[in-house]
C-alpha cells in the first residue's frame, strides 16, 4: 500500500514536498514512481528512484526543479517540487514499479508499475 501526501496550494516560485509512505511489502526492493494528472490529460511520468536512492529519473520538463529521494529505514519516498510552475499543477500519485532497476525506457510507462497511491493535489496559483 502507498499513501502520497504533502499537496496543497502554492503560488508559482514556490515550493512543496511531497512524501510517499509505503507499507505492507519489502520497500527497499522496489522502485518507486512519481506520476501526475492534470485534468483532461493523461497520466505523466515525473520522476523515479530506484530501490537503493542511487539512480534517479526525471522527466524533462521537471528536470533541475524535483529531486527525488528515498529513505528506506522509514519507508519512504520524497518529491521536492521547487520553483513551481502554474503548469504543475495536477494530481501527483506515487507508485511501486515492477522491480528495484527501472531502464531508461520503462520508468515513464504506467504499465511498469503494479501498486498505486491515492493521490494527493498540488494547485500552483497566484
Amino acid at each position: 500500500q502507498l499513501q502520497a501526501s504533502g499537496g496543497g496550494l502554492v503560488q508559482p516560485g514556490g515550493s512543496l514536498r511531497l512524501s510517499c509512505a509505503a507499507s505492507g511489502f519489502s520497500f527497499d526492493r522496489y522502485a518507486i514512481g512519481w506520476f501526475r494528472q492534470a485534468p483532461g490529460k493523461g497520466r505523466e511520468g515525473v520522476s523515479c528512484i530506484n530501490a537503493s536512492g542511487g539512480r534517479r529519473f526525471y522527466a524533462g520538463s521537471v528536470k533541475d526543479r524535483f529531486t527525488v529521494s528515498r529513505e528506506n529505514a522509514k519507508d519512504t519516498v520524497y518529491l521536492q517540487m521547487n520553483r513551481l510552475k502554474p503548469e504543475d499543477t495536477a494530481v501527483y500519485y506515487c507508485a511501486r514499479f515492477l522491480g528495484a532497476n527501472p531502464i531508461t525506457g520503462t520508468w515513464a510507462a504506467p504499465s511498469q508499475y503494479d501498486s498505486w497511491g491515492q493521490g494527493t493535489q498540488v494547485t500552483v496559483s497566484s
